[in-house]
């Protein structure tokens, strides 16, 4: 009995200590996130019947062949909540936090502007017209803008990616691979039920686009690069590096493979443009030096 009470502080004080890195700036962000997802969504994809990916998607399909009452908004908030409280114990409270909340106003978002904004979404997009094409590649842009912001500020969109963090590795499959399988699978669905398979293939374009822009959100336009340098002269390189570029390097002590010799890796970050004049200050001092490039999908530090 004193075990069980102690265990259940424990995680009540884990709890605890989890809601306060919980950050007011990440909720404004977020808030924004929502909003633009839901514009990208009813703007763009639903009035020309497209579908976005995931439970965003499901929910499209099923707003299109239910009654008029059961909206888009309505099965944003059903079908999610549900699946990230599931994934409550797996992906921690805060992102659950911030999740729903985001989640919550991307459907009331969806709701103002379908039933009371001034804007008519019921046939077609009001920037981009019936062209599938345009509505298919900025829908996914501007959808994509808002699921990458939740993802960089801590949360989630889509209750999907949880069930593919939960799933994916008990399946064998990659989170990608999962997430990709739903989609392929929803958008068969789809043919079949609206019977015409071209707005489902509009539709991987969507999906093409929002990837491609929650990357870019994600992991930034212009990815830096990883150096590793194993060379005899350390210090020399160190110091030219240092100095060319007014930044910090860091020194790896190691010990060859095939030799047992002493070497020193120096591990540096630089930019794709800042690479070629690395090559130069390193094949000066060290021409032997032996070099790899590695790409980074960020670079931050700590007390970012």
């Amino acid at each position: 009995m004193a075990a069980a009470k102690k265990q259940k502080t424990q995680r009540l004080k884990k709890v605890v200590n989890e809601l306060k890195t919980l950050r007011w700036q990440n909720f404004i962000l977020l808030f924004f996130a929502g909003c633009i997802n839901a514009f990208g969504v009813t703007v763009f994809l639903a009035p020309v019947k497209l579908y976005d990916s995931g439970i965003s998607g499901t929910s499209i399909l099923l707003s299109q062949i239910t009654p008029e009452y059961l909206t888009l908004s309505v099965f944003l908030l059903v079908l999610n909540i549900p699946l990230f409280l599931f994934g409550l114990k797996k992906q921690g409270v805060v992102f659950t936090i911030y999740s729903i909340f985001t989640i919550t106003v991307y459907s009331l978002g969806s709701w103002l502007i379908t039933d009371v904004l001034p804007v008519d979404v019921r046939m077609a997009s009001p920037l981009a017209g019936e062209d599938l094409l345009l509505c298919a590649l900025f829908g996914g842009m501007v959808s994509g803008l808002g699921s990458g912001l939740t993802i960089r500020y801590g949360g989630a969109i889509d209750g999907i990616e949880v069930m593919a963090v939960i799933f994916a590795k008990k399946l064998n499959l990659t989170v990608g691979s999962f997430v990709m399988m739903y989609n392929v699978l929803l958008y068969v669905v789809c043919g079949f039920v609206m019977n015409s398979w071209i707005l489902p293939l509009y539709s991987v374009v969507t999906y093409a686009a929002g990837l491609k822009t929650v990357d870019f959100v994600v992991e930034g336009f212009d990815r830096s690069k990883s150096v590793m340098i194993v060379t005899d002269k350390p210090q020399q390189i160190s110091d030219a590096l240092i100095d060319a570029f007014a930044c910090g390097t860091t020194k790896i002590a190691a010990t060859g493979g095939y030799s047992n010799a002493e070497k020193t890796i120096i591990y540096f970050v630089v930019n794709r443009f800042q690479i070629a004049r690395m090559r130069t200050i390193i094949q000066h001092i060290d021409p032997r030096a032996f070099v790899t490039i590695s790409e980074v999908a960020d670079v931050f530090k700590s007390n970012d």
